[in-house]
């Protein structure tokens, strides 16, 4: 029994090291962002906690940056838009690698895969290229395309329809049902955990993306929050309020949409594992 104990003890302890080591940037960022005195009066440990919490920060980094409203404009375009076209495109692409027989299915799921292995930065150069050819340089659209589709989606997708017991599929079939009914009415209904879970992934994805629309992107005031948070901690860097308020903004939707996902992010991050 006291070996159940400390074994207890031990996990909780381990537990709650991570939990500090995972959460404590972001409670220092808001700290800071609602510190009213002095920043840098870190003399005892208590003083990691506001001395005179304030919230002018927030309101205060909206005027001395107006773009930052562009920014979450942009973001949110982007996000939106992007979110959608991965979960259209990963679902069509990963319907018939799942489903249907094919001559090449397994070498065309292998090349695929392989893709995995190249560095973002390997796709840079091509994709510049080719948005410059189709006069798209500075939009928002150039900041879509590329990433209107992953691989990851594919298999995550791909995943989900292999699991989806076959005689509901013929059970559809018997009763005279087309592929597409069978894809939109009994095939995607059923992998909405996989759907959640990849539109989580890609929001995340999209709303964190930095180096792509650094490239691709020339007017400023249609930069994404990533690169626009670098934009304002130039410009706010001796006023670590401002600069912390802003970071904080920026993890707030990620937050928001994680806990109202959370039950379909884990449901469909285990989908498959056991059959």
């Amino acid at each position: 029994m006291g070996d159940d104990r400390l074994e207890t003890a031990l996990r909780w302890v381990l537990l709650l090291g991570l939990t500090a080591l995972c959460l404590g940037p972001f409670l220092f960022l808001l700290s800071t962002s609602l510190e009213g005195g002095d920043v840098f009066a870190l003399k005892k440990l208590s003083d990691l906690l506001p001395n005179e919490p304030s919230l002018k920060a927030y309101p205060e980094v909206f005027e001395k940056l107006p773009e930052l409203r562009n920014f979450f404009y942009s973001t949110a375009i982007i996000c939106i838009f992007g979110v959608a076209m991965e979960l259209a495109f990963a679902t069509l692409a990963a319907y018939p690698l799942a489903r249907m027989e094919f001559r090449g299915k397994g070498p065309i799921m292998g090349a695929l895969l392989a893709t995995m292995m190249l560095p973002a930065q390997a796709n840079i150069i091509v994709n510049f290229v080719t948005i410059r050819q189709l006069h798209l340089y500075d939009t928002l659209t150039a900041v879509l395309i590329p990433s209107a589709v992953t691989v990851f989606g594919v298999f995550l997708m791909r995943q989900a329809f292999l699991v989806v017991p076959k005689d509901l599929e013929d059970a559809a079939r018997m009763d005279g049902a087309s592929e597409w009914f069978i894809f939109w009415r009994v095939m995607v209904p059923l992998t909405r955990p996989a759907l959640g879970t990849l539109a989580l992934f890609s929001f995340v994805s999209h709303w964190n993306s930095f180096m792509w629309p650094l490239v691709i992107l020339e007017d400023k005031t249609k930069y994404p929050l990533s690169v626009g948070l670098s934009h304002m901690a130039q410009a706010f860097d001796s006023n670590f309020r401002l600069v912390a308020a802003g970071s904080v903004l920026s993890m707030l939707p990620i937050l928001i949409m994680f806990l109202a996902m959370q039950k379909q992010f884990i449901r469909g991050i285990t989908a498959g594992a056991v059959k």
